[in-house]
């Protein structure tokens, strides 16, 4: 057994967040639970602890604690100090993923508006 190290230490040396601060505020905004409880920054992780990440759109991402230590390792050898138990999406899943991000393509190819679309906007708002 390895001493016991800060939640948001841990999610950045593992790298499922680019940083600390930003697993920071994903443990301060409810985003991440330690053995089915919402869990603070400054919880203690321990080997044999099951993380459950809840990811943007509906996702989330289980992961069992295998060795918790504080110190930077490669990215590639990260992946050793967790085991992720995340099951495997379904099809339906998986075809909603793929009409989401259709959806945001098309909203993102559509742009600002030209200067006709914003008067048009701005007549549309003026008569409310």
């Amino acid at each position: 057994m390895t001493d016991p190290v800060r939640l948001d230490l841990w999610l950045d040396v593992a790298c499922l967040f680019k940083t600390r601060s930003e697993a920071k505020r994903a443990c301060e905004a409810g985003k991440v639970s330690v053995n089915d409880q919402t869990a603070k920054p400054n919880r203690l992780v321990r080997d044999g602890d099951r993380i459950r990440i809840n990811r943007p759109f509906g996702r989330h991402q289980d992961v069992v604690v295998r060795l918790a230590i504080d110190q930077h390792v490669k990215k590639a050898e990260a992946k050793v100090l967790y085991d992720d138990v995340t099951p495997k999406p379904t099809a339906e899943e998986v075809e909603m993923r793929r009409i989401e991000r259709l959806y945001r393509a098309v909203a993102r190819a559509a742009g600002t508006p030209d200067r006709n679309q914003r008067r048009e906007l701005r007549r549309l708002k003026e008569r409310r």
